[in-house]
């Protein structure tokens, strides 16, 4: 089954703001450690080191705001999902002791907004 025109251009456009967000935590000196980090349960744009801690970044992209800010996507039921694929990354690499937190990049016709700190569980 072939992707929707719709989906292809959600995919793109996810795509270039995950690259522009990666590309600010650089400028920013965060040492990207994973892009994509997937479990059975979901997946994590991008995985960071700034200063002592861990970060679990979100990327949310749009081209406009007819729903909202970038940032309203990441609900709840979202939140406890990343909370889960975080949890399994710091059992895999035995990092259940490090200091962590979760932010959310929105990306908005390519202005970023660096949200620290987003959410906590």
């Amino acid at each position: 089954m072939q992707d929707s025109p719709k989906n292809f251009h959600k995919k793109f456009l996810g795509d270039i703001g995950e690259k522009q967000a990666v590309k600010h935590l650089k400028t920013q000196g965060y040492k990207i450690i994973k892009k994509n980090f997937k479990t059975r349960i979901g997946e994590i744009d991008v995985i960071a080191q700034d200063g002592e801690e861990i970060v679990f970044i979100e990327v949310k992209t749009r081209s406009n705001l007819n729903f909202g800010a970038p940032s309203l996507a990441v609900d709840q039921k979202k939140q406890a999902k990343y909370f889960k694929v975080a949890q399994e990354y710091l059992i895999k690499y035995k990092k259940t002791q490090s200091q962590c937190r979760f932010d959310v990049i929105e990306v908005l016709n390519g202005e970023i907004n660096h949200i620290k700190h987003a959410f906590s569980m």
